[in-house]
């Protein structure tokens, strides 16, 4: 088994591709989010028996290392022991994560009047590179949003920055990471995702200096490849969940209010759906049936904006609304879910409403057994944050398919 450490770990998209894909145990995880972090705990908990979770899960600032290193007693992050502790001696071989992309974002540099300049987020690949020094593993993975190869917050290319941090810290990496961009759906992930997926390979673990540089050829040109496939439609990944319609008049249980019929947890977890207003639903049921009648009214970007002012008054840069389609990929499914779900709406005209988490999920390929804990905008928001699950167990199975070509002569 390799062992891992996952940073940035979200509730652990990446945590249980590499999981499933049967050949990784994670020793450890960093996330600073609470939400997050408690979603992680219990997957590791029930799905992988890690009776230890509750400690191998580590909610804390991550840029505050050596404190992460060597424990901590915090008013707003609790106490442990430390990471130091927790690895125990044990071999790091692998490390895997990514920082918030926010301030790589290219929407999150629209919205910004100073275009996520001055985000301290744009850095915190320097604690990664931290801790990646520390343990100096036989590989990593880091994982970005496609945005990342055009930042340049303070003028120099924040990949310039990466590439000679990694370079410094003794590891391999392309030369050019446009090589690295890949699209999920091409690997039969139901969702339009681009993401940079980033090998390390530690140059000083083999004898012949040119092994690191064979390694990453492999990866990228040969097993990356392997895995593409048809794509899958968002019909594939949601179309067997349980219908919700629209109550005749507003449901009141468990001390919430919904506007939809409530489809019991006990069918499958977090599948309720959000509440909106007649209005939404009016719009919801108008804008899905455009679709499915094939009248297509409204599916220009123009169209959609000018239905949006006719509705609420306001203007608007960006359209507000898309329906996802049933025969394609759906869309991105970002953390902004936590605020609407405006831009996921479901193509049944006949329930009008946005998608729920576990419809979210599905366009994640996280499994149904996957269960989301905390508020359900906290439960949208982890959702959008991670790696689709599908595609984190392919990128470790190429991995370990790597791995298995070059060590067994290592």
């Amino acid at each position: 088994m390799l062992n891992t450490i996952d940073l940035f770990a979200g509730c652990g998209g990446l945590m249980d591709g590499f999981q499933q894909e049967g050949h990784y145990n994670t020793i450890a995880c960093v996330e600073w989010e609470k939400s997050p972090c408690e979603t992680l705990a219990h997957r590791l908990m029930s799905k992988w028996n890690h009776n230890n979770a509750a400690q191998e899960v580590i909610r804390f600032d991550i840029q505050r290392t050596e404190e992460l290193f060597q424990g901590y007693d915090d008013p707003e992050y609790g106490k442990h022991v430390g990471l130091d502790k927790l690895v125990n001696g044990k071999d790091v071989d692998i490390i895997i994560g990514g920082p918030p992309c926010q301030a790589y974002s290219l929407a999150g540099r629209i919205r910004d009047e100073h275009g996520m300049r001055d985000d301290y987020r744009n850095y915190l690949f320097e604690s990664y590179v931290k801790i990646v020094n520390h343990y100096k593993p036989r590989y990593f993975i880091f994982e970005n949003v496609v945005g990342m190869l055009s930042a340049s917050p303070d003028g120099t290319p924040i990949v310039d920055k990466i590439h000679s941090s990694f370079k410094a810290a003794g590891y391999e990496v392309l030369s050019d990471f446009k090589n690295a961009l890949y699209d999920v759906c091409e690997f039969g992930i139901p969702q339009h995702r681009k993401r940079v997926i980033i090998l390390g390979v530690r140059k000083n673990s083999f004898k012949d200096e040119k092994t690191a540089s064979d390694i990453l050829d492999y990866f990228y040109n040969k097993e990356i490849p392997s895995f593409r496939t048809s794509p899958k439609t968002v019909s594939n990944a949601i179309g067997d969940l349980p219908k919700i319609y629209p109550a005749k008049e507003i449901v009141k249980e468990n001390g919430r209010k919904y506007s939809h019929i409530p489809c019991s947890a006990t069918v499958i977890a977090n599948h309720e759906p959000r509440f909106h207003s007649e209005r939404d639903i009016a719009v919801f049921k108008k804008l899905a049936d455009d679709i499915k009648s094939g009248r297509n009214e409204y599916v220009s970007i123009e169209s959609l904006k000018s239905l949006y002012t006719a509705i609420t008054g306001k203007q608007s840069n960006i359209h507000k609304f898309y329906v996802l389609r049933e025969n394609e990929p759906s869309n991105t499914i970002p953390a902004h879910l936590y605020k609407d779900g405006l831009r996921h709406i479901h193509p049944d005209p006949e329930q009008a409403r946005s998608i729920t988490v576990r419809e979210a999920a599905r366009l994640q390929t996280f499994p149904d057994d996957f269960i989301f804990t905390g508020p359900m905008m906290a439960q949208y928001k982890m959702i959008g944050n991670a790696v689709p699950v599908d595609f984190a167990k392919m990128i470790a199975k190429a991995l370990h398919n790597t791995i298995k070509k070059f060590e067994k002569n290592a």
